[in-house]
């Protein structure tokens, strides 16, 4: 009953929030970047709640109940990603557009807008469709009487209702609450779980070696294929982009940063720990919701309830987050850009929200496809980090790349990723046998990367005026 209660205490606090953010949107700006007010403190919890979702509490906690403490390879990358994030983080704030596809239009062309769209749309909405399976899963451990796929539609439902409703304002504050409710709870709950299951000797014991190994039963390769998306996707992530275009000042931009870091490293370690730790005495034929189970079966009951609440509130965070993105793109890299260019606010907003329903609905489908969390999250991380970021990093650190070189660099980087993925499991057992044990990340970075800079050395350089345009934007 203590669960039950909670989680229904968590969807009111959720309700209760929206309710009052939505009365306070007005226009676009205020939908799409929260009238660029966000002071640093809200955007640390912000983007610590859109950066640890599903992809961590349960595909992360997947890997570590399987594979112990090379799970941390995988966040690894992630913290790579915010050394690069800590330089860049203010001059991102200082363009003060929209969306990514804005970057990459003024310093390349309309064609690069319109293919890094595609490419958002189709990794962000994967992401937000193992948010969808990673809720039902919880409501079912909850509800029991529940199905895992009603529960993902309802789950569903509930995203797509509060994300059109009031847009970063919604989220942001959000995930305020719910990114510091989780870290201050698994700071509390790893120790006290430690000494449920007799203390570390007893973790030791009952686990592989392997599980306290740095590459643990993975070879080199395949750590650093747990590691490169997410440093990708990290590095170019457009959602992080939006929130820093969100922030008050490029001053709040910056030590929002110094907060991330922090944060994410400590918390995405405790959950890689709880994991472990868990599954020296839980066992389940369904590895990714070991960190819910954990809290309903192995910690004190209200400490437990905390952090299913908080789990499942992180999960609607992140599928809120995911799930706004590429609405934002949508809306205003393709709609206002090239359909309707004189669109009233009324009607920016309006199509901003049917957009949200038929992305959500998108969404949905694609969570029908996947079996596992930590897959989906991985190939997801490779759509967008092997055709975006690479163009993305070449607009702040590479003056000599060219517009043809972005365009052929987002073409190769989805096409690839895209062709690799569904070798791996559609394709003739020969080709299976080739490439299985080789991860979509390397093929598509490699051909992202050197198109980019092949391309770029024999077409012309950018003018200076072009570059220019960029840093007056």
């Amino acid at each position: 009953m203590i669960y039950a209660v909670t989680v229904f205490v968590v969807l009111l606090f959720l309700c209760g929030i929206t309710a009052y953010q939505t009365t306070q949107v007005k226009n676009k700006t205020d939908f799409l970047v929260a009238g660029r007010s966000l002071s640093w403190p809200v955007l640390v919890f912000t983007l610590l709640s859109s950066w640890i979702g599903a992809g961590s509490l349960f595909a992360g906690a997947e890997n570590a109940y399987r594979n112990g403490f090379v799970a941390l390879w995988q966040p690894l990358g992630g913290w790579l990603g915010l050394l690069v994030i800590g330089v860049i983080a203010g001059r991102a704030r200082q363009f003060a557009q929209f969306t990514v596809p804005d970057l990459l239009e003024v310093r390349y062309n309309s064609a690069a807008r319109v293919l890094a769209t595609i490419a958002i749309v189709i990794s962000y909405t994967i992401i937000a469709s193992y948010q969808f399976i990673g809720g039902g899963d919880m409501l079912h451990l909850i509800f029991p009487q529940i199905d895992r796929t009603v529960g993902l539609y309802i789950v569903a439902a509930f995203v797509v209702l509060f994300t059109a409703a009031a847009g970063m304002a919604s989220i942001a504050y959000l995930d305020l609450a719910i990114g510091s409710l989780v870290t201050l709870t698994a700071i509390v709950a790893v120790p006290i779980l430690l000494v449920r299951v007799g203390g570390w000797a007893t973790v030791r014991a009952a686990l592989p070696v392997t599980h306290f190994q740095i590459l643990g039963s993975y070879s080199l390769s395949g750590a650093v294929g747990l590691a490169l998306p997410t440093m990708l996707l990290l590095i170019g992530n457009q959602g992080m982009y939006q929130k820093f275009f969100s922030a008050r000042s490029e001053s709040d931009a910056r030590k929002s940063v110094i907060g991330w870091i922090v944060g994410t490293v400590v918390l995405e370690t405790l959950l890689v720990a709880m994991a472990v730790i868990a599954s020296a005495t839980l066992h389940t034929d369904k590895p990714r919701e070991i960190i819910p189970l954990t809290a309903k079966t192995a910690l004190p009951s209200l400490l437990g309830a905390i952090l299913l609440g908080g789990v499942f509130a992180k999960v609607i965070s992140t599928a809120n987050n995911y799930l706004f993105s590429p609405a934002t793109n949508l809306i205003h890299d393709v709609y206002e850009r090239f359909i309707d260019r004189t669109a009233t606010q009324r009607r920016t907003l309006l199509v901003s929200r049917l957009i949200v329903i038929l992305l959500g609905v998108f969404a949905v489908l694609q969570a029908t496809q996947f079996e596992s969390i930590l897959k989906a999250s991985l190939y997801a991380y490779t759509v967008y980090g092997a055709a975006v970021t690479p163009a993305v990093m070449a607009v702040f650190f590479w003056r000599r790349a060219t517009t043809p070189a972005a365009i052929t660099s987002i073409l190769l980087g989805t096409i690839v990723t895209v062709t690799w993925e569904l070798a791996q499991q559609k394709g003739s057992a020969s080709i299976q046998g080739h490439i299985s044990n080789v991860d979509a990340v390397y093929p598509a970075l490699a051909a992202s990367v050197i198109s980019l800079v092949l391309v770029s050395l024999v077409t012309r350089a950018p003018s200076t005026a072009a570059l220019k345009q960029l840093e007056n934007a």
